[in-house]
């Protein structure tokens, strides 16, 4: 009986998308107004707000055509045009929120971002916000051909999945890996400690343990360092922790995780290549802490 639940509610999301232009390389909806989270009603999971991402190729073309849809839904920048709106949307991560948005009886927001920085973003983890949303269960609307998009978004889910590696021991549930990956894009955010939930974490992967292995599945099933035994719910893992091991999990990571790491253990004024940094760090004890606090 879950099927037809499932469709009314892809249903209830696309009919949001109707009202936007149609210009859109992916569009996907997260958080708790989609998954539901521990401790949470599913009645209060009705009224949360829902959350998009929108990414575009042609962001200056895009707002444009919203403003003349949409005008309502910006704020004051609405009078300096889709020009000044893109330069906006370029700092920081990259991303522009309309929020607090009527919609279909529901509050939305929702964030635009251009395909490019998304790309930069899941192969780089330039800022880790938006890379950060995908790395955990979302809802997928629309998503175009674009082979460089879909090659980022695999990209990224293997270099979360590397970097929960190195941060576990050699042995460890299915739920500690997906704890880990969810915990990635916290690790840096103030919210944790001031103010937000500490078991949000927890609250995101538990009743959510499903979509998890919807999503990684197959990277875990290539992966030569894992027995998955899918139907036990525990990864049979033995991950590399020798310095070899571990300086090859090391030189995949993404390139800004990489830049991290060699910020902190590299002395200022020393002048050594990434390479003999991140060796010097997978012969460390404390190697998993280090990416940790990179």
């Amino acid at each position: 009986m879950a099927l037809p639940v499932l469709s009314s509610s892809a249903v209830k999301f696309r009919r949001v998308l109707a009202h936007f232009p149609q210009e859109l390389s992916l569009a996907f909806a997260y958080g708790s107004g989609v998954f539901r989270q521990a401790g949470a009603s599913a009645e209060h999971g009705e009224n949360n707000m829902l959350d998009f991402v929108f990414a575009v190729d042609d962001a200056v073309t895009w707002h444009m055509m919203n403003l003349l849809k949409n005008r309502s839904h910006y704020s004051f920048l609405k009078f300096f045009g889709p020009k000044q709106i893109t330069n906006i949307q370029k700092y920081g991560a990259g991303i522009y929120y309309n929020t607090l948005v009527p919609c279909n009886g529901r509050m939305i927001k929702y964030g635009v971002i251009s395909t490019d920085a998304l790309i930069d973003d899941l192969f780089h983890w330039k800022t880790l916000y938006v890379a950060g949303r995908l790395q955990k269960p979302v809802k997928i609307l629309t998503q175009n051909e674009n082979s460089k998009l879909q090659a980022a978004l695999v990209s990224n889910l293997k270099s979360a999945v590397t970097a929960a590696f190195l941060m576990l021991p050699e042995s460890f549930s299915e739920e500690d890996l997906y704890m880990q990956i969810a915990g990635l894009s916290y690790s840096g955010d103030f919210r944790m400690i001031i103010g937000e939930d500490r078991s949000k974490v927890q609250n995101i992967v538990k009743p959510n343990v499903a979509h998890f292995q919807k999503l990684y599945s197959n990277i875990l099933q290539d992966c030569p360092q894992v027995v998955y035994k899918h139907h036990l719910g525990r990864l049979e893992a033995s991950i590399d922790k020798s310095p070899e091991g571990q300086f090859t999990q090391l030189m995949t990571l993404p390139k800004t995780l990489q830049q991290k790491i060699t910020s902190l253990v590299n002395p200022p004024g020393k002048n050594r290549d990434v390479e003999e940094i991140l060796l010097q760090v997978a012969h460390d004890p404390d190697c998993g802490l280090v990416v940790h606090q990179g």
